[in-house]
């Protein structure tokens, strides 16, 4: 997706050890005619598959996963990190760990919204090493639903997760594969999930 690609070459940073800030237009400021553009292309890979439900995690994966659903015409449920009052006992949970905050997180769903009768696309921000999205694959499986599918905006592909993904069968699609990141410059890999 080449408007995304600019942003990432634009505005992106390297901070280092694979992690990429890209604060101003995805993760705390958010574009959001770039994830309009995000959400359409991701929709229109996946759209023939019978989605019911797009599943992501909170909170940079809500953006895509929001106009992913909106594109699709389904809700979309993101798994919470800290349990609210109004989530019941019997609830999914899973943990992965997370490249940003350093440590493992919990990620919860109310039985309420997924289940057995859905058929889920996994929408995230990122796909590094595919732990995230990983555990929202468990949760999704532990509520006895269908996953049809993983979409990210960005892929960090030196971090090997999709091979991981893959290896559960799952259907792949990144809007922008980023194949190597220096201190000066981000290189993206051609020809793969453009």
């Amino acid at each position: 997706m080449k408007a995304l690609k600019e942003r990432i070459q634009k505005e992106g940073k390297n901070l280092g050890n694979g992690i990429l800030k890209v604060d101003s237009f995805l993760n705390h400021q958010v574009d959001p005619a770039l994830m309009l553009a995000v959400g359409g292309a991701l929709a229109a890979h996946f759209g023939a598959m019978g989605i019911t439900k797009v599943l992501t995690a909170e909170i940079s994966g809500i953006a895509p996963a929001l106009t992913t659903a909106l594109a699709l015409g389904v809700p979309v449920v993101y798994a919470r990190k800290t349990k609210p009052i109004t989530m019941p006992e019997n609830m999914y949970v899973t943990t992965a760990p997370s490249h940003t905050k350093g440590k493992e997180v919990h990620l919860m769903v109310s039985p309420e919204f997924i289940g057995p009768d859905d058929s889920v696309l996994i929408i995230d921000d990122f796909l590094a090493t595919g732990h995230t999205i990983m555990a929202l694959v468990r949760l999704a499986r532990k509520a006895g639903a269908r996953v049809v599918g993983v979409g990210a905006v960005i892929e960090k592909s030196f971090e090997g997760g999709r091979a991981q993904l893959e290896a559960m069968d799952l259907q792949v699609r990144s809007l922008a594969v980023i194949k190597q990141m220096t201190d000066h410059e981000i290189i993206f890999a051609e020809g793969v999930s453009p």
